[in-house]
């Protein structure tokens, strides 16, 4: 299948869009209604207005009975020259698919810190826009140093988020992840992660968090919707405190909500 773009659209202009990525497994997208409430609320935020039920409908169009990683794209479609227009058209929208591997699932990671930093102060710092050169450089920056990502700093130079995860600690018996207000996106397998965690007997607290903070945890580990979790093993060369318990009875309950959610179980890595 093919599709075409103008090169006029404001996503290939102005990169006036956002988007969201989804796992679909057994044709079903998993935690599909948090994806399509979430990606129509940043719509809403840059005033694209776009309706539910087309995402939902080009969502199941797109769908595979193998394993899939589905992103959605929202633009602002076409319009007169100019950075904020009198009028535009149409929302263009682009739902693509990819084949997902279950090796991706809980790669243990290493780490180095960007030296770029996120703008929590930023109107579209919660938001995935489709600006994302910040995150491709710092992604470059991981690879000169091969390893798997890079750690993203605010303004205040607290921890953020990675360039494709949002990351969690444990200390004792409760995980620390950064407030929204740090610049973190809100995350799907984040906040799976947050409502799974008083099963397991910890506690939450979404607070600034300093980096020093990660040498001396009990285990830090990723949250990503299409690698679930992932341990980070060090930062800046640096070892980090593991826990494989944590990460296991974590993955266990996701694991259960995606047999209820798709009918089927995540695949073993």
């Amino acid at each position: 299948m093919s599709a075409t773009l103008s090169v006029e659209d404001r996503g290939f202009t102005l990169g006036d869009g956002v988007f969201d990525t989804a796992l679909a497994l057994g044709g079903v997208v998993f935690a599909r209604d948090r994806h399509v409430e979430r990606l129509l609320a940043a719509a809403r935020h840059l005033g694209i207005a776009i309706e539910r039920a087309r995402i939902e409908a080009a969502l199941d169009a797109a769908r595979t009975t193998d394993p899939a990683i589905l992103r959605t794209t929202v633009t602002r479609g076409m319009a007169a020259r100019g950075l904020w227009p009198a009028s535009a058209g149409e929302p263009t929208l682009i739902v693509t698919a990819a084949p997902w591997s279950p090796t991706l699932v809980g790669l243990p990671a290493r780490l180095v810190t960007a030296t770029g930093r996120r703008n929590e102060f930023s109107p579209t710092a919660g938001l995935k826009t489709l600006g994302y050169l910040d995150h491709i450089l710092a992604a470059r920056e991981a690879a000169a140093a091969s390893v798997d990502d890079a750690l993203i700093l605010n303004t205040g130079g607290r921890v953020c988020c990675t360039t494709i995860a949002t990351i969690f600690v444990r200390i004792g018996g409760r995980l620390i992840t950064p407030s929204l207000a740090e610049g973190c996106l809100p995350g799907i397998l984040r906040a799976l992660v947050i409502e799974a965690a008083p099963a397991l007997g910890l506690s939450v607290e979404e607070r600034p968090l300093a980096p020093e903070v990660l040498f001396g945890a009990d285990a830090v580990f990723l949250t990503n919707s299409v690698r679930f979790i992932r341990p980070v093993l060090a930062l800046d060369g640096r070892p980090l405190a593991t826990d494989s318990a944590t990460v296991a009875g974590l993955m266990s309950h996701l694991r259960a909500q995606v047999r209820a959610e798709c009918g089927t179980n995540l695949p073993a890595p």
